[in-house]
């Protein structure tokens, strides 16, 4: 190797470290896009609703017998201290809504929203 490749050589390796020394770093991978879903029936199927887990648990606690924790725990995948907060926090403080409890002998207490009911 001659004198004049040795340099060359060895600028190229200097200039290559540095490359990759002030390379940037790649873009954060975005997840997947998924289709917008619209609640408007366009016919082609293509578009549905979607259902959050907050819907599902306020679903539960408008039926008549309303819901027990364990019921809302299975619909939704959550903790029992987070379905507790979510009643606490989103559904009487954020949402506004009454939120009653019953609990009869044997049973679990069970979770109802109060529906004002007209004359």
């Amino acid at each position: 190797m001659t004198a004049l490749e040795n340099i060359s050589s060895t600028q190229t390796t200097k200039a290559t470290s540095r490359n990759k020394a002030t390379k940037e770093k790649p873009a954060v991978k975005q997840p997947p896009a998924t289709p917008i879903r619209s609640k408007a029936n366009d016919g082609d199927g293509a578009h549905t609703e979607r259902i959050t887990k907050h819907d599902r648990v306020l679903s539960l606690l408008n039926r008549r017998e309303g819901a027990t924790i364990p019921e809302m725990m299975e619909a939704t995948d959550w903790q029992q201290h987070s379905v507790r907060g979510f009643l606490a926090g989103t559904v009487k403080k954020k949402l506004g809504f009454t939120l009653t409890s019953k609990k009869l002998q044997g049973e679990l207490r069970r979770y109802r929203i109060e529906t004002k009911r007209g004359r």
